[in-house]
């Protein structure tokens, strides 16, 4: 299991908290600023996943930790029945509810306010359920992956997207080199939170992910687990089910 990353280390707020407030501070320009980070690369990863999910031709989906609601609108044109977008951050969903009202999609993609560890959903409600970027903020994996399990349908898929760490040179000191000093240099810079980004990379450095993730799902209630490393490993997709 990985060690407990919190953003402020001087605050008494548990991780829950913590990461509600730091992305309800940069939720005002996370979007344009996660663009110029990933280098745009993180569209292209998305729509990756949703061809994954639509593949299971979902009437329910689930986007947990849906942030500014990016993945939620690219999933709509899957024509589901109904997208929620949960996200703890108010400030994010804010954000995200006047993109969805201007793609006039309101009537398809509910944002709402919620824990990913205690949701307010029935048991086997979802076809599909998808987490990008967001599970390395969990203030408990394991819970929150034991109630992912909860509400996904016995037929549904869980896919996810994250952060991981290349393994093989040079892409390895690479990578090193640009989440522990570009990354927080241009947080810093252009964000009014400085130690969001810090946080952010610090949190993608330390995180399991391959088969140490794959484990993790398999030991909190699902099977067929795959993982798919992409762009050389700096972020992996994940697909399991229950």
């Amino acid at each position: 299991m990985s060690k407990i990353i919190k953003p402020y280390k001087d605050s008494e707020l548990g991780k829950k908290e913590q990461v509600a407030q730091m992305f309800d501070n940069i939720s005002g320009n996370y979007d344009g600023l996660n663009r110029v980070i990933s280098l745009g690369i993180d569209v292209k990863w998305r729509k990756k996943v949703v061809e994954i999910v639509g593949k299971n031709n979902p009437k329910q989906i689930l986007d947990i930790a849906t942030g500014t609601g990016d993945l939620a609108l690219m999933m709509s044109s899957l024509n589901p029945d109904k997208i929620i977008g949960l996200d703890i951050s108010a400030g994010m969903l804010d954000v995200g509810k006047q993109k969805i009202a201007k793609a006039n999609l309101s009537d398809k993609i509910e944002m709402m306010v919620g824990d990913s560890e205690e949701m307010p959903f029935a048991d086997n409600t979802f076809d599909a359920i998808t987490v990008s970027f967001g599970v390395r903020n969990f203030a408990n994996l394991e819970k929150g992956i034991t109630e992912i399990a909860r509400v996904l349908k016995p037929t549904g898929v869980l896919v996810i997207l994250e952060t991981s760490n290349p393994t093989k040179f040079p892409f390895k000191q690479g990578y090193k080199l640009y989440t522990n000093l570009f990354l927080p240099i241009v947080g810093k810079l252009f964000s009014k939170d400085k130690v969001a980004y810090s946080y952010l990379s610090e949190s993608a450095n330390s995180f399991p992910f391959g088969k140490a993730f794959n484990n993790i799902l398999q030991k909190n209630g699902f099977t067929h687990t795959k993982h798919n490393p992409v762009t050389f490993g700096v972020a992996t997709i994940y697909t399991a089910r229950k």
